[in-house]
């Protein structure tokens, strides 16, 4: 390995060192083709460094304060001493959930649970043990989806990730119950990176449900990679949800393979959050492939929320809808880059973007940059935006018929947010994220010690204390 040279960010130089320190011990561990991908990713590295605001894809989010914090690099395995809900409650009421966890960083189980086989051939663990005991899925996928680095956070990932989540879906094969990703952080000043690698088969079938949370107050950085593959006339559904502390960044970085008629839905859920910047990159690599997009943020105080969106029309007949939706309180931030790219022969394609933000103070400021590539002549695409406020003349309308003016304000405000809620298809879980919704839109919802699905009481939900008659 090259001689690590001097660095301008301390975290740079945290885990350039942390790589040459280890390197001879994961070459010994890794596959050939994982070695390969990780040298290359600190070459990247090494040349290139983090991201910055000269560079076009990230001029909007600064990282500098994060490259700044005295961060410590975490890849040891914890061992396992107590249930998963002792250290954190997640519970989605009405919805039924398979729970596997990340801890610190690296999978939180049992030894014996490290990695499981269904006997319809599910397998579902954790990435270190998976490389060892499938290597041909990793000399398949891993790397594949997500490509080269094309900055310095994603070689930081491919460099220095050690574990997260592995799923493998076998043809013919629906999950009935959703699975769910839980990553928290118990430590401070941690800095994290996660890959997580989903394999569907053909003809299969998930939900997954990918939750980041915070359960105190502590800095730290969560550098987070999935490559997920979807096989032929295969069904993915993904749920992001973020509710995390104000000291904690979240870069998460997710890669979307389409094969033949597969279908993908997926939705960003971003209610609290100090710095969050989502990347999904989908690629619509067989025909009759369908994508649908959609994300709801609701950020105040100084919060940052970055949403880029890149979809890759690569062949015929193909369709992708994209709605991100915001609320925007206090000094907060938004931005939002949603990106189509249709290749030359990729005729018969449908693909439609649109961004929607209200802004509730003078101070809270949105960038929005809906973008069409098109090298195809027989298309139907369409892209919009809009910034706007409350609708005045909506609110005297409603004050008109005795509805006070916060619980006007905060209808209005749902009614906004509804439009992507709606399309969530579990009814178990939308209901729990109308609520979460609800205490989020009145100031009620922050971290706390527990996950915030888990404070939604299903007998007691959310309501809205409107006589709805005078409507």
């Amino acid at each position: 390995m090259n001689k690590i040279k001097k660095t301008r960010f301390p975290l740079e130089e945290i885990m350039l060192k942390h790589i040459a320190q280890n390197d001879k011990k994961w070459s010994e561990e890794d596959l050939p083709e994982m070695n390969v991908l990780r040298k290359q990713a600190t070459e990247y590295l090494l040349e290139k460094g983090f991201p910055n605001t000269k560079m076009e894809k990230w001029r909007s989010t600064d990282m500098q304060p994060v490259y700044e914090e005295p961060l410590t690099i975490y890849d040891e395995a914890i061992p396992y001493t107590k249930k998963v809900n002792e250290i954190f409650q997640c519970d989605v009421h009405g919805f039924n959930t398979k729970v596997i966890s990340l801890l610190n960083g690296t999978y939180y189980s049992k030894e014996n649970e490290k990695l499981t086989v269904s006997k319809e051939g599910v397998i579902i663990g954790s990435l270190a043990y998976a490389k060892k005991e499938y290597p041909a899925f990793f000399k398949q996928y891993y790397g594949k989806i997500a490509g080269e680095p094309s900055d310095g956070l994603k070689a930081a990932n491919t460099a220095l990730a050690r574990d997260g989540a592995f799923v493998f879906i076998p043809d013919n094969v629906e999950v009935k119950d959703a699975l769910q990703l839980i990553k928290i952080m118990n430590q401070p000043n941690l800095a994290v990176n996660i890959r997580n690698l989903i394999i569907l088969g053909k003809n299969a079938k998930l939900t997954f449900l990918h939750c980041d949370d915070s359960i105190n107050h502590h800095a730290g950085f969560i550098n987070t990679i999935n490559e997920v593959f979807v096989g032929e006339n295969s069904s993915f559904e993904l749920y992001k949800l973020q509710n995390l502390n104000d000291e904690t960044a979240l870069l998460n970085q997710t890669y979307i393979h389409q094969e033949r008629n597969s279908n993908v839905k997926a939705m960003v859920i971003s209610l609290n959050g100090g710095l969050i910047r989502n990347e999904i990159s989908n690629d619509l690599k067989g025909q009759g492939a369908f994508s649908n997009i959609n994300g709801l943020y609701l950020m105040d105080n100084q919060q940052h929320i970055d949403n880029q969106i890149y979809v890759k029309h690569s062949v015929p007949d193909c369709e992708s809808n994209q709605l991100f939706k915001g609320v925007l309180d206090q000094e907060s931030k938004a931005v939002f880059n949603g990106y189509i790219w249709v290749a030359p022969d990729a005729q018969k394609t449908n693909a439609f973007q649109r961004n929607n933000n209200i802004l509730l103070s003078d101070n809270a400021f949105v960038e929005t940059q809906p973008q069409l590539e098109i090298y195809a002549d027989d298309v139907k695409c369409s892209h919009g935006a809009t910034v706007g406020q409350l609708d005045d003349e909506a609110l005297f309308y409603m004050r008109q018929r005795g509805i006070s003016f916060s619980d006007a304000r905060m209808l209005l405000m749902y009614a906004f947010a509804d439009e992507v809620i709606s399309q969530i298809s579990m009814e178990g879980l939308r209901l729990n994220i109308e609520d979460m919704v609800k205490r989020r839109l009145r100031g009620e919802l922050s971290i706390c010690d527990r996950c915030v699905l888990h404070c939604s009481n299903p007998e007691q939900p959310v309501i809205f204390d409107i006589d709805m008659s005078k409507i």
